[in-house]
């Protein structure tokens, strides 16, 4: 699934060639994905300026002119084509620009999502309002992480999955922060000390500033908008890694904990 470096990249790309944009052509290809598409989706959008693209966790938002924002989800397969050669069966979503490019929402899988909200409420978005702060945002700091993880038993890798904790992180790079952190990722949440929990932010916005510069982690089906692939991958320390050496010289597991892998070293997280 596209986490949050990809998406970070995802919107980069596409403002590019959408910042003040006119769009002329809106055309679902389909009336669902995940969830249904707007029906109306087509008519508000029409001729609509972009004035803004934007991030929010794993979404990110299109803002026009008009007042209305469409929010887009990539799913499990998702990604954004620009001027694709040839539009195919998973292209769910095309549109067109006054300057004659061409957009193409590609997902096999149909696990993303596409919604149109008013721009001066997009905060109050559903599955924006259960969110925690931004990991690479000014309101993410050890305090505010500590508080948030005050007497919980669950597991640090569980509780920095949860959204409602900090908004965005997924497997891959919650993995790698308990790595650079050396932190356990079956430690008890609720018993992480201030100085360990400071750590842990500082590697946590390390690791997502560097997997945004590297253009994310291509997984199966994610790639650019411009076609490229992420290749943070090249720099994971310990996932997808099981049997080598951890950076630490020891020899990097992995274990499954609800239905996820989690790659670890036991000689420096602990």
């Amino acid at each position: 699934m596209p986490e949050l470096p990809e998406v970070e990249t995802t919107v980069a790309g596409l403002r590019a060639v959408l910042q003040g944009a006119v769009l002329t052509r809106i055309e679902p290809r389909r009336a669902d994905l995940r969830f249904p598409i707007p029906v109306d989706l087509r008519q508000r959008l029409t001729g609509a300026r972009v004035t803004g693209l934007s991030r929010r966790a794993k979404y990110g938002l299109i803002d026009t002119e008009r007042g209305d924002t469409m929010i887009f989800h990539l799913g499990m397969s998702g990604r954004w084509r620009i001027d694709p050669v040839e539009i195919g069966t998973h292209d769910h979503l095309l549109i067109e620009t006054d300057a004659g490019h061409m957009l193409a929402l590609n997902d096999p899988r149909r696990f993303g999502s596409l919604d149109l909200v008013r721009s001066d409420a997009w905060q109050s978005y559903a599955p924006f309002t259960r969110m925690g702060p931004e990991p690479l945002g000014p309101d993410f700091s050890a305090a505010v992480l500590a508080a948030a993880l005050d007497g919980k038993a669950t597991s640090i890798k569980a509780a920095l999955l949860d959204q409602r904790i900090v908004a965005g992180l997924g497997n891959i790079y919650v993995c790698e922060a308990l790595n650079m952190a050396r932190i356990a990722p079956t430690r008890a949440a609720g018993r992480i000390g201030a100085a360990r929990l400071k750590a842990l932010v500082e590697a946590i916005r390390s690791v997502l500033a560097a997997a945004i510069m590297a253009g994310g982690s291509t997984l199966r089906d994610y790639a650019r908008p411009d076609g490229e692939l992420g290749y943070f991958s090249k720099q994971w320390r310990v996932y997808g890694r099981e049997g080598l050496a951890c950076p630490c010289g020891g020899t990097i597991r992995r274990r499954v904990d609800g239905g996820r892998s989690t790659f670890y070293c036991p000689t420096c997280q602990h």
